[in-house]
């Protein structure tokens, strides 16, 4: 079996991080989402991975390398433009031969990884599998009809009016016979081929389709809020640690705190799940539960909560932050009392709230 990873798209809903940086790389507890799913795929027993990749290319193979160190052999399929997730599978036919394969999205997360399922449709071997989890908005999401007897009978993408509140999960498993229904169909009112028409097709013909309901955590990570989520779910695993970091004797840890090598905490407080990367530097300041930060950050003389920062950036002199995405060297300070004004430079598609 080989794997197929979707890291295109232009991840709108991360807006204006991914102007800058590839929606899949966003980290989590400090570690991109998608090396999340690349190790889940080697943990499965798959070698073989073929990566669509789009503008963000360079910054993905940059990343990801050769995929020796997840114990994986990496080949990079370029996409000339995000046209769906079927077109995907479409151009990434030479790589996948006649394979059965699992398709999964790069921003995807999920618990407990795919080994079970693997081995599962490894044994069975039906036309397509699909996993599916109920959510509370469906018409954001891929969404599957079923009968009586919990079988697949129509599938829908983003409908208006879902006939369920099924919703489909980033994870699909599919024999060769994916390929015909994707020659098959035409691009939808998105103009983009679509894996929920592909599999439909494979329904109307008669094949073997079969879902799985997730009872375990799964979150699509592509806007802030999902993301300050999955980094709260991981840092609840995380091992306390603070060796090779400094910590002086006014400072107090609490509770599960990972604080990497080189990273310097004075008379400041930590109060886990939290972690800290290397050679960042908290002074005088307050990191609550449920905080990432990266290498080579500084918060001084502030206070920060549920929240991820990404590398290089500063929080200086800030009574307080929480539930905030900051980005890589982002510099936080407070506004001058006199006058009294907020002077700001954000990127487009910026989110503020100011309290006067």
């Amino acid at each position: 079996m080989k794997a197929l990873v979707l890291s295109g798209g232009a991840g709108t809903r991360l807006r204006p991080i991914t102007h800058t940086s590839a929606k899949q790389l966003v980290p989590v507890a400090n570690k991109p989402v998608l090396f999340y799913g690349l190790e889940a795929i080697a943990e499965a027993g798959i070698t073989e991975v073929g990566i669509i990749v789009g503008d963000t290319e360079e910054e993905i193979r940059a990343a990801v390398g050769d995929g020796s160190r997840f114990g994986i052999d990496v080949t990079y399929i370029p996409q000339s433009e995000p046209l769906g997730l079927a077109h995907a599978v479409l151009i990434a036919q030479r790589f996948l031969g006649d394979d059965d394969f699992v398709m999964y999205l790069g921003d995807n997360f999920i618990v407990g990884g795919i080994a079970g399922l693997v081995e599962g449709f490894c044994a069975d071997r039906p036309d397509a599998q699909i996993l599916l989890t109920q959510v509370p908005d469906p018409t954001a999401f891929g969404v599957a009809e079923l009968d009586g007897d919990g079988r697949v009978v129509a599938l829908e993408e983003k409908p208006k009016e879902p006939k369920s509140d099924m919703a489909l999960v980033g994870v699909y498993l599919f024999t060769k016979v994916i390929h015909e229904a994707v020659r098959s169909i035409r691009p939808s009112w998105r103009g983009e081929l679509e894996i929920t028409h592909a599999i439909q097709w494979l329904i109307d013909q008669e094949r073997d389709v079969r879902s799985t309901t997730i009872r375990g955590y799964w979150k699509d990570t592509g806007n802030v809020t999902d993301m300050l989520e999955v980094n709260r779910t991981v840092l609840e695993t995380v091992e306390p640690c603070t060796r090779g970091a400094h910590v002086d004797d006014e400072s107090e840890i609490i509770g599960r705190v990972r604080i990497e090598p080189g990273a310097r905490v004075t008379r400041s407080r930590i109060v886990g799940p939290a972690i800290i990367g290397a050679r960042s530097v908290i002074s005088d300041a307050y990191v609550g539960p449920f905080t990432s930060v990266a290498h080579d950050c500084r918060i001084e003389d502030s206070e920060i909560e549920y929240s991820i920062v990404l590398r290089g950036a500063s929080i200086d002199g800030v009574r307080r932050v929480e539930a905030s995405l900051i980005g890589h060297e982002v510099e936080v300070t407070p506004a001058p009392r006199s006058p009294s004004a907020h002077r700001l430079v954000l990127g487009d598609h910026s989110k503020v709230q100011i309290s006067s």
